[in-house]
């Protein structure tokens, strides 16, 4: 059985800022509150402080009420290109999952081979698991493999036949091992300006984590 202890997220673990500033010569960010509601965020590199809470491969997500979607698009044409990226969503209005293909994919060069990778917080739900499989059969040049953290509602009959229908569309699915963190950690996290690069220093458990959902889609596939 996974370990289950829980930990209250501050508003910078579960994704918003609690200072709109950090030090002198950064950015200044922009308060959650003049956004528009449920935006979808997209950059090149989340905070570290997400990262560790929202990647986190726990069995509870308490807290985690969002999705981040880190993605590698490679594309196979004439002009060979590569695109990587993250987004990130407020879990009320569009997904992150919708958003890639309503923004990122459409950006790529047409009738072009895409191999992409994502690298997500939770797997999909219903919803964009129908989207992607839609995805996956009009555009047959489009090969997609999803590395998950953790296993989102995995226990309801739907969301299991959300998976097999995924798996069924050409979809790869596969839970995230240490080293994908680690990978997602030196591709996708931000490093402090003027500091070296610090080491991705794996959580208590995540081994066993790892195992225990990789277990559970196995018996769902």
């Amino acid at each position: 059985k996974m370990a289950e202890k829980q930990e209250e997220p501050s508003n910078a673990q579960n994704g918003e800022p609690d200072n709109a500033e950090e030090g002198e010569g950064k950015k200044k960010k922009v308060k959650r509150e003049d956004l528009p509601p449920f935006e979808i965020v997209t950059g090149e590199r989340l905070p570290a402080i997400f990262f560790k809470f929202q990647f986190r491969n726990v069995e509870y997500s308490s807290g985690r009420n969002k999705t981040f979607l880190c993605y590698v698009v490679e594309t196979q044409g004439k002009e060979p290109a590569t695109c990587r990226g993250y987004l990130e969503d407020e879990h009320a209005a569009a997904h992150a999952e919708m958003a890639f293909f309503n923004t990122i994919l459409p950006t790529c060069q047409a009738g072009a081979r895409h191999d992409v990778t994502w690298y997500v917080s939770s797997s999909p739900c219903v919803t964009c698991a129908e989207r992607i499989c839609e995805a996956l059969r009009k555009n047959k040049g489009l090969r997609l493999t999803i590395m998950v953290g953790r296993l989102f509602m995995w226990e309801e009959p739907e969301m299991q036949a959300a998976l097999r229908s995924m798996k069924e569309a050409g979809c790869k699915l596969r839970i995230m091992k240490p080293q994908d963190f680690e990978y997602v950690w030196k591709n996708f996290v931000e490093q402090e300006e003027g500091e070296e690069a610090k080491s991705f220093v794996p959580w208590e458990d995540i081994q066993e984590n790892f195992q225990y959902y990789e277990e559970k889609l196995a018996e769902i596939l």
